[in-house]
């Protein structure tokens, strides 16, 4: 029997879902829209626990104290709608205005372009896209917390706050005043390192939080506050057992937003991209593609398609190359390209043996239309070979002498991943600019609210 809640309302979605009630119910919510005849006026309330809300029934007079965008208390009864659009509207007794909206509101019963919406950020979670995404990534997250759970993984909180510069790319962010800690600190860019301490202790970890990147990118795929999920985990014999994990995350996340964001769902394959929910249903029901590197620079080489940027092996694959691969090449379905050469890669990735270190063992996923996912890898775990390359890299030594000790002392085979969580609302929305898939988008030039 399911607990009862605390709150002395329910949502507009718990009472849609429920059996009809025989008693008056009460609801609060904002007015999306007025409609108002002769006799009866319609009114459509939201409360952001559905996409459509509930139609309320009103009298004339009653219509006449309603504005769209006031936050409103009403009490009736649920009936039977005869409309298709919902199975039961609320029949109005009673109407009480909790907090009226200016006639400024810059909100209509209209469609409103993205653009515009980001520009009244502080009201975008009162439209259709807004509100939709915010439930999403609501379900998205629950999603990726079931399956760590039901695979036995411990959430860790990593700091925010490091000395360290996991990617090594210098894109981070400096914290002042600089004699506070005594030494240079930096908003973190990655928790991978911190969740390799837990790992080797804990086992399986995984932590979900912001990080930052102080990349000067105007691009739809960049951010300077983003979330990610990133798992470390012991005992993996090679790198296939981590890509099963990877595409178990991804598929289990997909599966589970499609069951809890139906209409959600809906709308964004009516509005946004109409083969979403196709592609969506695809990507849970096939295994994803895999292919190496090498394999991924030959079927570049020799694809019909024009590139801006020619391929190389020893050359990083760019946006264009990644969607490629994902769309035409592997026929949208998704593709995890793995061992890259030593080169491009960070150095806490593991040397293959099988060509002498050239390449290590890693891998990109590759989503149809979004390209790079999820990044990973097999972690370094041999201390000497993790030393050689930390001095190839010219990297202070002294600053990572923690992240060395963690070989001298019961090193353990290791690997993990890490996955964008904007990029991973990109899939599942259809959507193609970060900036409509984060509640509060911060990007270079750009940190308002």
């Amino acid at each position: 029997m399911a607990k009862p809640s605390v709150f002395p309302t329910k949502t507009i979605r718990g009472l849609l879902n429920d059996k009809p009630a025989a008693d008056p119910v009460t609801i609060r919510g904002w007015i999306r829209s007025v409609r108002q005849q002769k006799q009866l006026s319609f009114a459509n309330i939201n409360d952001g626990s559905n996409l459509k809300g509930i139609q309320a029934i009103l009298t004339g007079s009653d219509a006449s104290k309603l504005s769209t965008g006031a936050c409103v208390e009403l009490k009736g009864m649920l009936v039977a709608s005869p409309g298709k659009e919902q199975s039961q509207e609320l029949q109005v007794s009673e109407i009480k205005v909790l907090g009226e909206c200016d006639n400024s509101y810059p909100l209509q019963k209209k469609r409103h372009s993205l653009e515009f919406m980001r520009s009244i950020n502080h009201l975008r979670a009162r439209g259709n896209t807004g509100s939709a995404v915010l439930r999403m990534r609501n379900a998205a997250s629950e999603g990726i917390q079931r399956f760590f759970a039901s695979e036995e993984f411990i959430q860790v909180h990593t700091p925010l706050l490091t000395s360290s510069d996991c990617e090594g790319a210098g894109e981070v962010f400096g914290i002042t005043p600089s004699d506070f800690f005594k030494q240079p600190v930096y908003l973190t860019v990655s928790g991978q390192l911190h969740a390799e301490i837990m790992a080797t202790a804990m086992g399986r970890v995984y932590t979900f939080g912001p990080v930052f990147r102080a990349e000067p990118s105007l691009t739809s795929r960049h951010l300077a506050e983003f979330w990610m999920v990133e798992a470390e985990m012991t005992f993996l014999d090679n790198l296939d057992q981590l890509l099963d994990v990877t595409e178990a995350n991804v598929q289990e996340t997909t599966r589970h937003v499609l069951d809890r964001c139906a209409d959600d769902m809906a709308f964004f394959n009516q509005w946004v991209d109409k083969s979403l929910l196709a592609r969506l249903e695809k990507s849970i029901q096939q295994p994803f593609v895999r292919m190496s590197y090498t394999e991924a620079v030959d079927v570049l080489q020799r694809a019909k398609h024009t590139f801006q940027f020619p391929t190389t092996w020893g050359s990083s694959l760019q946006s264009e190359h990644e969607r490629y691969l994902a769309s035409a090449a592997c026929c949208d379905r998704p593709v995890f390209v793995t061992d890259y050469p030593a080169e491009l890669k960070p150095f806490y990735m593991r040397a293959n043996d099988a060509d002498d270190g050239r390449t290590v063992a890693c891998f990109d996923l590759l989503m149809p239309g979004i390209g790079e996912l999820v990044g990973g890898s097999m972690r370094e775990e041999r201390h000497d070979v993790l030393l050689g390359k930390m001095k190839h890299a010219g990297m202070k030594m002294d600053d990572y002498q923690w992240y060395l000790d963690l070989r001298k002392y019961g090193s353990a085979p290791h690997g993990g991943y890490g996955i964008g969580f904007e990029r991973l609302m990109l899939w599942l929305t259809g959507l193609d600019n970060v900036r409509e898939v984060v509640p509060v988008p911060r990007w270079v030039g750009h940190c308002r609210y």
